[in-house]
């Protein structure tokens, strides 16, 4: 196979940039000018494997977004991800993303694939209101690994006392005396919500007990906060820090059942 030859078809298709370094028996690095925002190049590495000739990063895509503390296995996220790898031809085998060459389409089969992983670092830059429109489904997903279906209600209201569902509740939990009204926070408007809602089922003298977690405690106003923090019973700073320490929690609180 004639590699001076491929990497010209890689110029004609891509851009000139474009190079391969043999390293190893069948392997090449694919140098390629496409690159993270930090500034570290997508990696690419053009190998046989079985007979057959295939595009790798060798895991090094998903480990990058990764370092941003980006979940990329649930929620939104998961689905873009999965979208374009669909879109591209390209095969996640368990964190590595793989493009197999078909018919000698050498360059083809990069363009497409290079195409694929620069779609996916822009998971890195999605706008802080995007992200902040995953944190609900990401919470929502954690709740329903960790709540059994009948002990959960989500997007609760009470429909004695509040009928046209003016305060709602992201989440209760039940199975207690007390049930746990837990609510996901993402800004500061959700915060007065949460705050008027829980002052609100006090006046309703319903038992029950709070819990919140945030999408990032720092962002909220400390002023919002404080009003807020004197009122709810428990609180976690974010959710992607303490997904550990909010399982112990809920699993006491189910554990707990008609006792608490």
């Amino acid at each position: 196979m004639n590699f001076e030859l491929i990497e010209k078809e890689f110029k004609s298709k891509i851009c000139e940039e474009i190079n391969l370094s043999q390293e190893g028996v069948n392997r090449f690095i694919v140098f390629n000018p496409f690159m993270f925002d930090d500034g570290d190049h997508i990696v690419v590495l053009l190998k046989s494997k079985d007979g057959k000739w295939l595009f790798t990063d060798e895991g090094h895509t998903f480990m990058h977004v990764s370092y941003d503390d980006i979940d990329i296995e649930k929620g939104t996220r998961k689905k873009i991800i999965d979208n374009v790898l669909a879109g591209y031809g390209i095969r996640n085998q368990e964190g590595e993303l793989i493009s197999e060459i078909y018919n000698s389409q050498f360059g083809d089969a990069l363009y497409s694939y290079l195409q694929g992983l620069v779609k996916i670092t822009d998971i890195s830059f999605l706008t802080r209101e995007r992200v902040r429109s995953t944190f609900m489904e990401d919470l929502r997903a954690f709740i329903e690994e960790k709540v059994p279906s009948d002990r959960r209600i989500f997007d609760y209201y009470d429909k004695q006392h509040d009928p046209d569902a003016k305060y709602m509740v992201d989440c209760r939990i039940n199975g207690m005396k007390r049930p746990l009204l837990l609510f996901g926070i993402q800004s500061d408007d959700k915060c007065r919500d949460v705050t008027i809602t829980c002052l609100q089922f006090e006046k309703f003298n319903v038992p029950f007990r709070s819990m919140a977690i945030f999408e990032d405690q720092e962002t909220v106003n400390r002023k919002v906060l404080a009003r807020f923090s004197d009122i709810c019973d428990k609180q976690f700073s974010t959710l992607a820090t303490n997904k550990e320490r909010i399982s112990k929690h809920l699993h006491e609180i189910l554990a707990g059942s008609n006792s608490i």
